[in-house]
């Protein structure tokens, strides 16, 4: 079903090891709305739309949100790398420490463990489809604010790149509830 290449979808190259980064940054692997939750999302969802195309479209960006997920972790593990115990203690993350070491967990940038109650799949294609579009405008507010919170310019610019991604996702998915509201024959209320 999928091709994976050994590469990042965007070279992600961060400067210099900062561990008040990489714990925010940890928003977009683990929390509600992550790249993680949005590629369950869409994979989950796709099941359930109307058509071939709309069924395609939530596996390709689906597909894509887990290309992203493997950025934000390629991300994190840049900013931690070679931390030590006591920076990640002083950092606020010794408790991430004491249960996974250095090693990736999805959590939230306050340490909440990632759940599958961060995502829904209505069954009703209208529904989910405005979900994910919603989903997107949060995800891209997101990244708009971790560009802010550094000053690295490679991270800077791989934080820029997943921003534009959710402009094109969200652009899809309303093309797609057209789609799906043309072949129902409902009105439109948006």
């Amino acid at each position: 079903m999928w091709i994976y290449e050994k590469k990042l979808q965007y070279p992600v190259k961060v400067t210099s090891k900062d561990l008040r980064m990489a714990k925010i940054l940890m928003a977009q692997y683990g929390g509600p709305d992550s790249e993680l939750s949005a590629a369950l999302r869409y994979l989950n969802q796709r099941y359930t739309m109307p058509t071939g195309k709309t069924k395609g479209l939530l596996n390709d960006i689906g597909t894509e949100e887990l290309a992203h997920v493997e950025m934000i972790a390629s991300m994190i593990y840049q900013l931690m790398k070679g931390a030590t115990p006591q920076e990640l203690k002083e950092a606020g993350l010794g408790g991430h420490y004491a249960q996974h070491d250095n090693a990736l967990f999805p959590v939230d940038a306050n340490g909440v463990p990632f759940t599958s109650a961060y995502f829904q799949a209505l069954g009703d294609p209208i529904t989910d489809l405005h979900e994910d579009m919603a989903a997107e405008q949060k995800a891209k507010a997101t990244y708009e604010h971790l560009i802010a919170l550094t000053d690295d310019p490679g991270l800077k610019e791989a934080l820029k790149f997943l921003w534009a991604r959710e402009i094109v996702h969200y652009q899809r998915f309303g093309e797609a509830l057209q789609d799906v509201y043309e072949i129902s024959g409902k009105k439109r209320y948006y």
